[in-house]
């Protein structure tokens, strides 16, 4: 019988490689090195409709956001949360001033989001996203979902400034 066994794993197909995960594929538990600052991945909000994620990182008790979108330059937006209030869904201002720094609004846009482990919003949903942006080129972000609104502002990171490194299997 153990002949038969090794005549079979012999031709046998062997596994195809599991892609290797990449900082677009991130999950929760994984870990990601932004201008180096170590972050553990805790929850991941991805749109549906457009080929982009925003990660919920955590550092100790400091908790990030890294913006990524997969287009043909890859675009990541480090954020952090800011305290904010809009009065309605309907009325959110095409220009906005905070702290002597103007944004204008470059995009706005709808689509279903999904949600993994820890994240500003705690089930998925229809959601609504304002994108903004200043001369400085600093950003403001403005999320709608489930009747609450979330605010960030950020800054660019360059791609060679994040090392993606896998967590647990």
């Amino acid at each position: 019988m153990n002949l038969f066994k090794r005549i079979s794993n012999l031709m046998k197909k062997p596994e195809p490689p599991k892609p290797e995960k990449t900082i677009h594929t991130a999950q929760s538990g994984d870990f990601v090195e932004v201008s180096l600052v170590m972050y553990e991945i805790i929850g991941k909000t991805t749109n549906l409709m457009r080929n982009e994620a925003m990660l919920t990182l955590k550092d100790g008790k400091d908790i990030r956001y890294l913006y990524t979108e997969k287009r043909e330059k890859p675009t990541f937006i480090l954020y952090t949360e800011i305290d904010g209030r809009l009065d309605s869904y309907h009325e959110v201002p095409s220009t906005i001033t905070l702290e002597d720094t103007k944004y204008y609004l470059e995009e706005q846009y709808n689509g279903r989001s999904s949600v993994q482990g820890n994240t500003a919003f705690p089930s998925a949903g229809e959601q609504s996203v304002w994108l903004f942006q200043s001369d400085d080129r600093k950003y403001l972000r403005i999320e709608w979902q489930d009747g609450r609104f979330m605010f960030y502002e950020g800054e660019d990171v360059l791609s060679g400034d994040i090392d993606f490194l896998q967590g647990k299997e």
